[in-house]
């Protein structure tokens, strides 16, 4: 090669390192981080794909992960196999990360990067369709176990029909039917699993069931009251979107987190779930 050739060659691979090194090289491709997000299907991931097209408006890709059975979400969080996920409230959160002997600054330690929605408890119709006209001994039925039994009862006493011991709050987990200490209309309250609630409704005046059930047993059109979206259940038992704690500030963590939290997705969660599901407030 003659000396000319060779020094150009070198000036031009100067001049593109140099390019690069100051950060001017012009790339024609837009950089793009892929968010991978664990979730069960409904609602969770009804609502990511309903803002997926506007996330990735903003250059970065959502992939949503569904699962069936919750119980890996967390583990697969942890160990990096998601970058987040979208299923459970506060107190899971915080058991998981007990169980899991995890604790503040741990690598695998598990944070809320931001409230989105609860599933309210709701009174739905079953042979009996008006609250203000309860027929005497009407059968009731509410979950067995022990946090939702609590809801279940601070709601009906919440729409006036029991009164409770003082002693029974949103976050008791050893409630019992002995702490109804007056039940004006001599309901008949029926303990039983939550998940079979909905299917129990043509042979009850009226059952207490999880906003997610009654959407996936699609009962949602007999709602006839449920928990406030601005009170100390919703707050309590808000869904979030939960990330290692490393990752609370990811850019694209708090993009996703801004579009599932704007009006116009609060406003679309209402009209689509028809009050089985609430934006947090």
């Amino acid at each position: 090669m003659k000396l000319s050739k060779l020094v150009k060659v070198v000036a031009s691979a100067g001049l593109a390192l140099s390019l690069v090194a100051t950060g001017t090289v012009n790339t024609s491709a837009k950089e793009t981080k892929t968010l991978v997000v664990g979730a069960t299907t409904s609602p969770h991931a009804i609502i990511l794909k309903h803002v997926k097209k506007e996330f990735e408006k903003q250059g970065y890709k959502l992939e949503i992960k569904e699962f069936s059975d919750y119980p890996q979400i967390d583990p697969s969080t942890t160990d990096g196999s998601l970058d987040a996920n979208y299923f459970q409230h506060q107190p899971y959160l915080t058991s998981y990360n007990k169980d899991a002997k995890l604790k503040k600054g741990d690598d695998g330690y598990l944070v809320s990067a931001g409230k989105i929605h609860f599933e309210p408890m709701g009174i739905y119709a079953g042979k009996s369709n008006d609250l203000d006209n309860i027929p005497d001994g009407a059968q009731v039925a509410i979950p067995n176990d022990a946090s939702n039994e609590a809801r279940a009862l601070l709601l009906l006493k919440d729409k006036g029909l029991i009164t409770l011991d003082d002693s029974v709050k949103v976050t008791s987990t050893n409630v019992t039917l002995k702490q109804v200490t007056s039940n004006p209309h001599n309901l008949d309250i029926v303990e039983m699993d939550g998940a079979q609630i909905a299917s129990k409704l043509p042979d009850v005046d009226f059952g207490i069931i999880n906003g997610n059930y009654a959407l996936d047993a699609k009962v949602t059109d007999s709602l006839l009251a449920s928990e406030a979206s601005d009170g100390e259940v919703a707050n309590t038992y808000g869904n979030v979107i939960a990330v290692k704690e490393s990752n609370k500030n990811n850019k694209a963590v708090k993009a996703l987190v801004k579009i599932l939290k704007s009006d116009k997705t609060k406003e679309w969660i209402k009209t689509k779930f028809k009050g089985s599901v609430l934006p947090v407030e």
